[in-house]
């Protein structure tokens, strides 16, 4: 039977990693190299600074901007008629300068040419399915890089990174909750809102958090989306000019048509 014996130095290592995978899920972080963070930043600065005429070359796809994207008083002036009235007791009725913040688009999240993406991403924040291997694969390996150096990202959380090859300019990870745990999710929307207004960016979208894979029922996540938005745009009137609910599936838009004029009711 082979025996292996492992220095001082090489248990501290491994205690180490042992310690931070407990933390984040991985030991990734652990192993970044110097270089590793000054060649993401190199490229990270590059992409910031770029016009979005010069990035289109990257993108296979149309982009779209928020200029093309009606706003929500905007989409019900236009399409009350066909909406289904919402049947919701106690609508609570907005400004028209709060229902120009909120928009809901069915579309690819990736090709969203504004200030910042939100990332439904796991804890590791190093990739995996759905919408967050879409945007890794988009944004190109440095995207991972410099995620590899944030340290994992815990339930409720945000963290931000550069865009690189997306059209947007800051991706912000945010972990969901597995399941329906409201206050986590409400906690995923508060501190990616709160990343962008501390960075100075006025225009974000959001996915649909936690309805895949992690299984939050879509109805009671668009709820926490919707009124956890509304609450922050209450308190931070001037911080943010757009939030755009990116809606992959109808259902979803369905969903949102109808739980909107709830929210933000408009006469």
């Amino acid at each position: 039977m082979n025996t292996i014996f492992l220095n001082t130095a090489t248990n501290l290592v491994v205690n180490r990693c042992f310690a931070l995978k407990l933390y984040t899920g991985s030991c990734w972080a652990s192993s970044v190299h110097p270089k590793t963070s000054m060649s993401f930043e190199a490229e990270k600065q590059k992409f910031l600074s770029m016009p979005l005429e010069e990035k289109q070359k990257f993108y296979k796809s149309e982009i779209t901007t928020v200029n093309q994207i009606p706003t929500w008083l905007e989409y019900w002036t236009k399409n009350k008629d066909n909406i289904a009235i919402t049947t919701l007791e106690k609508v609570e009725k907005v400004d028209d300068k709060l229902a120009n913040k909120i928009c809901i688009w069915q579309g690819d999240i990736t090709t969203l040419a504004i200030d910042a993406i939100v990332n439904a991403a796991n804890s590791s924040l190093l990739g995996g399915g759905g919408v967050d291997g879409a945007i890794h694969r988009t944004a190109g390996p440095n995207l991972k890089r410099e995620c590899a150096t944030l340290g994992g990202c815990r339930v409720g959380e945000a963290k931000i990174t550069g865009g690189y090859k997306l059209p947007a300019k800051y991706v912000i990870h945010t972990v969901g909750p597995q399941g329906e745990k409201p206050d986590n999710l409400r906690e995923c929307y508060e501190n990616s809102l709160t990343l962008t207004k501390e960075n100075g960016l006025r225009t974000i979208a959001f996915p649909c958090i936690s309805t895949g894979i992690y299984g939050y029922p879509q109805r009671p996540a668009a709820k926490v989306a919707i009124s956890t938005v509304k609450k922050f745009l209450l308190q931070n009137e001037d911080s943010i000019d757009r939030v755009i609910f990116c809606l992959f599936l109808k259902t979803d838009k369905d969903i949102y048509e109808e739980l909107l004029q709830k929210y933000f009711g408009i006469d």
